[in-house]
C-alpha cells in the first residue's frame, strides 16, 4: 500500500517506507507524517535571458538578516554583489544554531545566496585601500554596522562619496545614523517591543508577543532594497548617488499600519486580538472535528454566505442579534461559541470542500513541515535543491519575486567565508599575483591564504 502510494504522489514529497505497514495519509491539505520534502534540482533559466540588475555592483558590509535581505534581493537579480566579511568567523549568522550543512548554518544559507564573497580584516590599513578600490567602481554600499564603524575605517559616506559621485550608499540601522539614538544598539525583538508593534500581538489576556520569525528585519531589508532602487533611478534623471538610510525603529512603526493610524484618530490604544483582528468573531480558527481552520470571512456578504451555505444556520442572519455588523460585534462571544459549536460537527475536509465552493476564504493551519510539503509550495515551485560545495548540495527557498521578462538568476548557494576573495581581486580590481602574495603577507584576509 505504502509503496503503490509513494509512486503515486506527486514530486516533491519523500516517503519514509516501512512495507506494508506504513500508513500514509493526507492532512491539512499536506502529508500527515514527519518527514522533510524531497527537494527538487532546479531547472535553469533561458541562457542569456537578460537581468534587471545586470552589470550593478554592490559592495555589502552587511551582516546577520537586515542587511544581507537586502543585497540578497539584488543580487537574484542580476547585481553582482561582493560580500565582505571578518576573515575571524565572518557574518554572525554563520554560527546561529537552528540548523547547519556542510559547516554553514540555516540562517546564513536563507540570507546570502548568489552573493561573492571575501575577506577583509578592515583593522589592517591595506584592507581598507582594498574596500576603497572596490567603492570607487561600486553603484552601491550596503552597511549595517553600529553607528561610528564605518567612520573609524574611514569608510562611511561623507569619506567615500568624493570618491564616487553615482555612488548610492545606503545605511541600515537599529535607530538612525543622526540624532540621540544613533549610537544605541537595536535588535528586531527590541524594536518591536518598543514601537508598540509588539502590543499588538498575542491574545487579550495575555501578554504582547514578538513575532517568530524577525519580520521587522525582514521588513527592514525589503525596506533598504526599495530605497536602493529609488534611488538609482533618481541617479538616471538626476546624474549622481546619495546617502540612504533605513531604521528598524521606523519600520516597526510603519508597521503598526492602520492601528497605530486609529490611535492618531481616536486615541483609543488598540489591544491584542488573538487571531480574530477586532475582535471579529468571523475571523480567526476554528476546530473541526479532526483539525483546526483559519477563516477570514470578514464582510456581510461573505458571512451571508457561510451562515446560509455552508453552516445551514440562517437564524445567524435573521436573528436581531446578528442581523448587522455592529450587532455581531456586540454580540462577538455568542456568535462565536454558535460558529464553532457547527464547526466542530463534522470533519475538516468536508468543512473545507463546502466553504471553497461558496468562495469562502479559509486555509489550512499548518505547521512549517506541512506548509512545505503542500501542493501550494510543490506545485508554485517554492523550493529546490543547488549545488554547494562542502554539502554537496543546499535547500533553497525560491525568490518569491516573478518578472515575465528580467527574471531571478540561477541561484548560487552563499560563498563560504573569503571563498571569492583572490578571484575578486584579480577580476574586479585587477591585482596581480606579487600584490597578492604580499597583501597576504600582511594579514589583510586574516591568517589563512585567500581563497580562488
Amino acid at each position: 500500500m505504502a509503496e503503490a502510494l509513494a509512486k503515486s504522489a506527486a514530486p516533491g514529497f519523500k516517503f519514509p517506507l516501512a512495507g506494508n505497514s506504513a500508513i500514509i495519509s493526507r492532512c491539512k491539505g499536506a502529508l500527515s507524517m514527519s518527514t522533510k520534502p524531497q527537494l527538487p534540482e532546479r531547472s535553469s533559466r533561458v541562457a542569456g535571458g537578460p537581468t534587471a540588475l545586470d552589470g550593478l555592483l554592490v559592495v555589502d558590509f552587511t551582516r546577520v538578516v537586515a542587511g544581507p535581505a537586502c543585497t540578497q534581493t539584488l543580487a537574484d537579480f542580476g547585481a553582482r554583489v561582493i560580500k565582505i566579511e571578518n576573515p575571524d568567523g565572518g557574518d554572525d549568522t554563520r554560527a546561529y544554531e537552528h540548523a547547519e550543512t556542510g559547516g554553514e548554518s540555516a540562517a546564513y544559507l536563507s540570507l546570502n545566496r548568489n552573493k561573492r564573497g571575501i575577506a577583509l580584516d578592515l583593522a589592517v590599513p591595506e584592507a581598507r585601500e582594498i574596500a576603497l578600490d572596490l567603492i570607487r567602481k561600486a553603484d552601491v554600499v550596503v552597511e549595517n554596522f553600529s553607528s561610528g564603524v564605518m567612520k573609524k575605517f574611514g569608510l562611511d559616506y561623507e569619506a567615500v562619496a568624493p570618491l564616487n559621485s553615482r555612488l548610492v550608499y545606503c545605511s541600515i540601522s537599529a535607530y538612525g545614523r543622526t540624532g540621540p539614538f544613533a549610537s544605541r544598539p537595536g535588535f528586531d525583538p527590541i524594536t518591536q517591543a518598543e514601537s508598540g508593534f509588539m502590543s499588538l500581538n498575542g491574545f487579550a489576556d495575555g501578554p504582547p508577543v514578538r513575532t517568530g520569525p524577525p519580520i521587522v528585519d525582514i521588513a527592514t531589508g525589503m525596506t533598504a532594497c526599495n530605497a536602493i532602487l529609488l534611488a538609482l533611478l533618481a541617479r538616471d534623471r538626476f546624474g549622481r548617488g546619495q546617502h540612504v538610510e533605513v531604521a528598524l525603529f521606523d519600520i516597526a512603526m510603519a508597521m503598526t499600519s492602520f492601528y497605530g493610524m486609529a490611535y492618531l484618530i481616536n486615541g483609543e490604544n488598540p489591544g491584542r486580538f488573538g487571531n480574530s483582528p477586532s475582535g471579529s468573531p468571523t475571523v480567526g480558527v476554528y476546530e473541526a472535528s479532526d483539525g483546526p481552520l483559519y477563516m477570514a470571512c470578514a464582510n456581510d456578504r461573505l458571512y451571508r454566505r457561510l451562515v446560509v451555505e455552508v453552516l445551514n444556520r440562517p437564524d445567524l442572519i435573521t436573528d436581531p442579534q446578528f442581523a448587522t455588523r455592529k450587532a455581531r460585534s456586540e454580540n462577538k462571544e455568542l456568535l462565536r461559541a454558535a460558529i464553532a459549536e457547527v464547526f466542530a460537527s463534522d470533519t475538516l475536509e468536508n468543512w473545507m470542500a463546502k466553504m471553497k465552493l461558496a468562495n469562502i476564504p479559509v486555509g489550512y493551519l499548518r505547521t512549517v513541515e506541512e506548509g512545505f510539503n503542500a501542493p501550494e509550495a510543490r506545485d508554485r515551485h517554492r523550493l529546490s535543491r543547488i549545488p554547494h560545495p562542502t554539502a554537496d548540495w543546499v535547500p533553497n527557498i525560491e525568490t518569491p519575486i516573478s518578472m515575465s521578462l528580467t527574471g531571478a538568476i540561477d541561484p548560487v548557494a552563499a560563498p563560504l567565508l573569503g571563498e571569492h576573495t583572490e578571484n575578486v581581486l584579480r577580476d574586479t580590481l585587477g591585482y596581480d599575483q606579487r600584490r597578492i602574495t604580499e597583501l597576504t603577507q600582511r594579514g589583510v584576509f586574516g591568517s589563512g591564504k585567500p581563497s580562488v
